[in-house]
């Protein structure tokens, strides 16, 4: 298991373009991912879970993976987050 703290950086938080990105994202991946923010843990393949954090701006979020690809599913992950979605200009 591995994990990797990340900060919600693009303007809108994480709202539903993101989030599908995320579950997009974490779907290529045979590990389970979990993100959590504050006290609540999600499946990050979910996109109604993910869409429950609620994220805004400056989230702090914790991402779990567990498996045979955790570091590929991770490094794709952190990539997704810093480059705000795409949505930063």
């Amino acid at each position: 298991m591995n994990s990797i703290r990340i900060t919600v950086t693009n303007p809108l938080g994480l709202h539903a373009r993101p989030a599908a990105k995320v579950v997009d994202c974490s779907a290529r991946y045979a590990s389970d991912i979990r993100i959590q923010h504050k006290d609540q843990a999600v499946d990050a393949k979910s996109i109604m879970s993910v869409l429950m954090l609620a994220a805004p701006c400056g989230a702090e979020l914790e991402i779990t993976a567990t498996g045979t690809d955790e570091a590929a599913a991770l490094d794709a992950l952190r990539t997704l987050f810093e480059n705000g979605f795409g949505e930063l200009e």
